[in-house]
């Protein structure tokens, strides 16, 4: 039996326009090129199919498009609840995006993510706590739960660069580099001591590939200098 939405596709949140998700994933690929220099670390990484929770560090708000658009392949992102309103909102629900109401329980999210991921599809979620500095400092249980439930490949991505430092005038075409780490399995087990476990096991990973990303980073510095 197909799990294909009679109006959309099975990678897709039922109501979303395939046509208009593959035009902005297009779009996505250049249109940072003029204002950004962006160097992609190991995309070979990433699954071409397959169901996958992507779980990424927040820097700014360029972090998602540009991550959206580099990905090879259809992507449903969470995201907050706020940038749903007027013409940006309904261009996020025509294009699959999903709205999460930060603070407060939302189990309609959640179970839209979980059905694009048994389509086959990738969900990414920004967890709580990677706003700001970019720095992972704690991972929303989600993420987890995503990927346990439904079977799903955690592939963690950090992105460094898109932040203006704090004190700096306007940059010309800054350095962004985005670090795509090895895919983690599914977690196992099903209390919440094995999901506090995965929890903490992505945080982890995330923590990590920051570091490597800032190391290669400061290797770049140093033979440009």
């Amino acid at each position: 039996m197909s799990t294909t939405p009679v109006d959309g596709a099975a990678d897709l949140p039922a109501g979303a326009d395939p046509r208009l998700h593959d035009l902005a994933r297009w779009v996505g690929t250049w249109c940072f090129r003029p204002v950004l220099r962006v160097h992609v670390h190991h995309r070979e990484r990433i699954p071409a199919t397959g169901p996958v929770v992507l779980v990424a560090n927040h820097s700014s708000l360029v972090d998602g498009p540009l991550i959206f658009g580099l990905l090879g392949r259809r992507s449903v992102f969470l995201v907050k609840q706020e940038m749903f309103t007027g013409i940006l909102g309904r261009g996020l629900r025509g294009i699959g995006q999903l709205a999460v109401r930060r603070g407060e329980p939302d189990r309609a999210p959640l179970t839209a993510a979980l059905g694009v991921l048994r389509g086959g599809g990738l969900v990414g979620v920004f967890p709580e706590g990677t706003r700001g500095s970019g720095d992972v400092a704690a991972a929303q249980q989600g993420a987890a739960w995503l990927a346990r439930t439904s079977g799903a490949q955690v592939l963690p991505v950090v992105c460094r660069g898109t932040r203006r430092p704090e004190g700096s005038g306007r940059r010309w075409r800054p350095r962004v580099d985005v670090l795509v780490g090895e895919p983690l399995p599914a977690p196992t087990g099903r209390g919440r001591a094995e999901l506090a476990a995965a929890t903490e096991t992505v945080r982890g990973a995330l923590a990590a590939l920051v570091a490597d990303l800032d190391a290669i980073r400061a290797t770049n510095i140093r033979s440009s200098a």
